[in-house]
């Protein structure tokens, strides 16, 4: 078999067999096939798609690309929840402990923030002291002992993804469905969950600009999740504007357990109560309407809280700093963006909004580089909120006023202010299961 003729037939629209996909992944992966044979291969199938099964078997060739992590020491059923990324997506930090706390175990690993998009694990290490690297044995016994664990992504799962994500990244070959499916899907199996939750982000801060491409997304990640004997379900969630009003890794922990207190922002707690919800409804613990009742209860009696407050405790994090987020780390200086005529926002541009962070510090834009846990950005107003000439938008954080000025020519780029307020997207677009898709 030649890479030559693998990626000829697909440029000529032909699917490729198990034996082909397997050669290409395993071949890229070992070292004997080049970044540049593979990186057209890539091209090709964004141009020319794949069928379901064809990404069925990507997936599923990327999944045994490194370790296969086997939960069977775990009791309990565990559920899992994977969000395709965006701004100010902090719900891991709400939704693990809410799920734990109603008895469903929590076995998770995240991964860090690249990009515009946030990590669950960065924003996990800017309370002092938490650890996010722990051995097999201590996740599992963490599990078992309190319910929860969420900690950093193996290097040794899904390894082909790994390899192949970051030629996407360089060759304009991400925003692909089978490519995007078969990415979420193997770090997902391999990581041994029996069931997922899916949040499948749509609009200016995600990858899915469109419904119809989330629904398809999503609708394909199930079909594979299913095939491979898990329960899986997809809310489609709103990301034209960011969830709650912080940006940024401690001013997110800080709004996380704001909510976990039962004083969070609205949508991002009604976000929360869906995913999590929906998580407890896979676990088989009611309908959804019972489970959503038992989500509502663990933040009005606190036990969601205690919850957060053990898994930080258990992986070293200082909690008095849970306890009292104003302890957390903060920023040298701050600055006011202004309204500089009155009227509606009616654009925001989410995905400038997370850049601007990014350029104050909160995020990367190599792998390599380091974060600055308190810079980020506090959202006064959003979209469809009506200002006047002058009235304060938002607040910067960082330890280097110089970053101010870039940051915010990046966040104005993307801010319209209108006469005419415009209409407000839903939070959560539709559900997506086995059974088919329930618009909302």
């Amino acid at each position: 078999m030649r890479m030559y003729d693998v990626i000829a037939k697909k440029r000529d629209g032909g699917t490729l067999t198990r034996e082909e996909i397997a050669f290409a992944v395993n071949g890229y992966v070992s070292g004997d096939i080049p970044d540049y044979q593979m990186s057209a291969l890539l091209m090709a199938i964004y141009l020319r798609g794949m069928t379901d099964e064809e990404t069925a078997v990507l997936t599923d060739v990327m999944t045994h690309s490194g370790d296969m992590v086997d939960l069977s020491a775990i009791q309990g059923i565990k559920v899992d929840k994977h969000s395709t990324g965006g701004v100010g997506d902090k719900t891991t930090l709400v939704i693990a402990p809410i799920v734990a706390a109603c008895g469903v175990k929590i076995a998770k690993m995240s991964g860090r923030g690249l990009g515009h998009t946030g990590g669950t694990v960065d924003k996990m290490e800017s309370v002092p002291g938490t650890r996010t690297a722990l051995t097999q044995e201590e996740f599992f016994r963490q599990v078992n002992e309190i319910g929860i664990s969420v900690i950093g992504q193996s290097g040794q799962i899904a390894v082909a993804d790994k390899k192949l994500y970051a030629l996407r990244d360089v060759t304009a070959t991400v925003g692909c469905i089978p490519l995007i499916a078969s990415s979420i899907m193997s770090k997902k199996l391999a990581a041994g969950s029996d069931a997922i939750l899916l949040d499948v982000t749509m609009g200016d801060g995600a990858f899915m600009k469109n419904l119809d491409d989330a629904i398809e997304l999503a609708r394909l990640m199930v079909s594979i999740g299913t095939a491979h004997g898990r329960k899986v379900a997809a809310l489609i969630t709103d990301m034209d504007k960011p969830l709650g009003h912080n940006i940024g890794n401690s001013l997110e922990i800080a709004e996380s357990i704001a909510v976990l207190r039962g004083k969070g922002p609205a949508d991002l707690t009604e976000v929360c109560l869906q995913l999590a919800s929906n998580m407890l409804v896979l676990a088989g613990k009611g309908t959804l309407a019972e489970c959503r009742a038992m989500a509502e209860r663990t933040l009005q009696d606190g036990t969601a809280f205690v919850k957060c407050c053990q898994m930080f405790a258990a992986q070293d994090g200082d909690v008095d700093k849970v306890k009292d987020p104003d302890k957390l780390q903060k920023a040298k200086y701050s600055y006011e963006i202004t309204a500089r005529e009155n009227g509606y926002i009616a654009k925001n541009d989410v995905e400038k909004i997370g850049n601007a962070s990014v350029l104050l510090g909160a995020g990367r834009i190599r792998k390599e580089d380091s974060i600055d846990f308190a810079a980020g950005i506090i959202m006064h107003k959003k979209l469809g909120d009506r200002v006047q000439s002058g009235d304060s938008i938002c607040t910067f954080y960082a330890d280097d006023p110089a970053l101010f000025a870039p940051a915010e020519e990046m966040y104005r780029g993307g801010l319209i202010i209108s006469e005419e307020k415009p209409k407000l997207p839903p939070l959560v677009y539709a559900r997506v299961t086995t059974e088919g898709v329930e618009r909302f």
